[in-house]
């Protein structure tokens, strides 16, 4: 049995990171979606949202499983048995990023980094992009899965066309309230 471990922020998880995930599916026995912290990164969601967001992207796939990394990826590879990591590609850049990384990857544990190219219709959906065209209202429900959308306007402290301010938030899957405007550090920031 094949294990892959698909590592990202997902801050917020995308349609274009459920697609690589999907196609993972079909190269290995079992993938695991790894939530990380990125210390290069400010995030919007807390770790445990982005978990619960992820999960409940992943309901309809049996043979995906979502986990917080603790700490190190390649430890997490290792806990696991994992052969692989997966990371989508939408163009040179991304390329660029991830070379370094899965470079070190195999250094530190011999995993091999495999890159999936990104499908055209997702290419280009950004996490960050998701959050500035949301920060200025624009629409991102067509870029994201069910429910995430909502998690990143209430982060944001951004209220969804036709919702009236001060209305109750609705806990993500798994029961995880999200953060409101004044529990995230940035708001405000751009």
């Amino acid at each position: 049995m094949t294990l892959a471990v698909c590592p990202g922020s997902f801050d917020p998880i995308t349609l274009g990171h459920l697609d690589v995930v999907r196609r993972a599916t079909l190269l290995f026995d079992e993938v695991v979606v790894g939530v990380a912290r990125n210390a290069s990164k400010s995030g919007l969601l807390d770790v445990g949202s982005r978990v619960a967001l992820a999960r409940a992207a992943c309901a309809d796939l049996p043979s995906v499983r979502v986990v917080e990394v603790p700490g190190l990826l390649v430890d997490l590879c290792r806990e696991l048995g994992a052969v692989a990591v997966v990371k989508g590609l939408r163009g040179g850049a991304d390329y660029d990023a991830e070379q370094p990384m899965a470079l070190m990857n195999r250094h530190l544990s011999g995993v091999e980094s495999v890159f999936l190219t990104a499908d055209p219709r997702y290419a280009h959906i950004a996490s960050s992009m998701v959050k500035d065209v949301a920060r200025h209202g624009g629409q991102v429900d067509d870029l994201v899965p069910a429910g995430v959308a909502d998690a990143v306007r209430r982060a944001l402290g951004v209220v969804p066309t036709g919702a009236q301010p001060g209305s109750p938030t609705t806990p993500l899957p798994g029961g995880v309230t999200p953060p409101g405007p004044a529990d995230h550090p940035n708001q405000g920031a751009s």
